[in-house]
């Protein structure tokens, strides 16, 4: 069996594994059975942010840390804010996501979301600065940021 688990870590040009494609491909009975054998999770993926929300809760139940960062450190919570995927974000809250982690930018999550117009706060700090030393309230665009006033 370990040699099988080695097999699936193997990963492509992209830096993708077996994991990551049963991830994206949304085949949540071929991600639990890699769970199982043992596979490690990786930070690297999507899922939170394109609706795979069955997904997202065996990677989470599989011990996934859910403050895994990307390259520009975001984070789950940021990708679900900033696509508006409303459903992932009580099941991040859940497993005890942070909701003010930033990224490389020093956005929050709640940045995310006003930046693309999207309504979500679930106890984010409307007060955290990014690097350009706004606040989710200064990024929120057009009918968002009356909404949030």
């Amino acid at each position: 069996m370990e040699g099988c688990v080695s097999n699936l870590m193997v990963c492509n040009l992209n830096s993708r594994t077996a994991l990551h494609w049963a991830c994206s491909a949304r085949h949540a009975e071929i991600v639990e059975f890699v769970l199982q054998l043992g596979v490690p999770v990786s930070d690297k993926g999507d899922t939170a942010s394109k609706n795979r929300n069955e997904i997202v809760v065996k990677l989470l139940e599989g011990r996934v840390d859910p403050h895994a960062e990307d390259h520009c450190e975001a984070t789950a919570m940021h990708r679900a804010a900033a696509k508006g995927n409303l459903k992932m974000i009580p099941i991040l809250l859940y497993y005890r996501t942070s909701t003010n982690i930033q990224d490389t930018e020093g956005n929050t999550p709640l940045h995310s979301a006003c930046d693309e117009e999207r309504q979500v706060s679930q106890g984010a700090s409307i007060y955290i600065e990014n690097k350009e030393e706004k606040t989710p309230l200064q990024a929120a665009r057009g009918g968002l940021r009356l909404i949030l006033k």
